[in-house]
């Protein structure tokens, strides 16, 4: 006896509608994966996943006190063959002081936790969350930020400065805040635009700069 369920098909195989649009949904799955990897891959390449230095600044100091954080490209966003001893690199041992003509902007950045404080006592805390020496200086301004001419020698004038971070663990004027160290200092600061710099040969052209407004 022959049921109906033992029938052959009358008809045409019916597509596998279900089946495709199971496929393309997966398909733009890993698609919108891939890019928000992509995405994280990008912005890790910063050394700023660390919130504490070897040593911080005294719990109290003078006026508003300002943040900041300087970063460069390196750490585990960066491998291969940059690294691997090249001209260009970007992080660990393979980046050195004369190295700068190769940098570009974006690899490296000054960012400030305030872009506005009230005239008078200003303490800068500088964090250094990357892989070399930084450094930042304050400087007036009077055009955009980030558009000082750049020396032969890869710094900017420090013309007019009113004072600098760049000591490793201590207050004012150093040889360069080491990676993974704070500095900071205290300044009296009159109504203006300011810009903070880290004035390491190259390091501005890279990015490291930041306005700071004085009301």
């Amino acid at each position: 006896m022959t049921t109906l369920d033992d029938r052959a098909p009358s008809g045409p195989p019916r597509p596998a509608s279900g089946r495709r649009v199971a496929l393309i949904a997966g398909g733009a799955v890993v698609l919108v994966a891939g890019a928000v990897v992509a995405v994280a891959g990008a912005t890790g390449a910063f050394r700023s996943d660390s919130s504490s230095t070897a040593c911080s600044a005294p719990a109290s100091l003078p006026g508003t006190v300002v943040t900041t954080r300087l970063m460069n490209m390196g750490g585990t966003g960066m491998h291969g063959s940059m690294m691997s001893g090249g001209s260009v690199g970007m992080g660990g041992s393979a980046m050195h002081q004369s190295q700068w003509p190769t940098w570009t902007r974006g690899m490296m950045r000054l960012v400030t936790s305030v872009d506005t404080v009230p005239a008078g006592p200003v303490s800068i805390v500088a964090a250094n969350l990357g892989t070399i020496s930084h450094e930042l200086v304050v400087l007036p301004l009077t055009g955009p930020a980030g558009t000082r001419p750049v020396g032969a020698d890869g710094k900017v004038s420090e013309t007019g400065g009113l004072g600098e971070v760049s000591a490793s663990c201590a207050a004012g004027a150093g040889d360069g805040i080491r990676a993974g160290s704070t500095g900071w200092v205290t300044l009296t600061l009159t109504p203006g635009r300011y810009e903070l710099v880290c004035n390491l040969a190259g390091h501005y052209r890279a990015g490291m700069s930041a306005e700071l407004d004085v009301t």
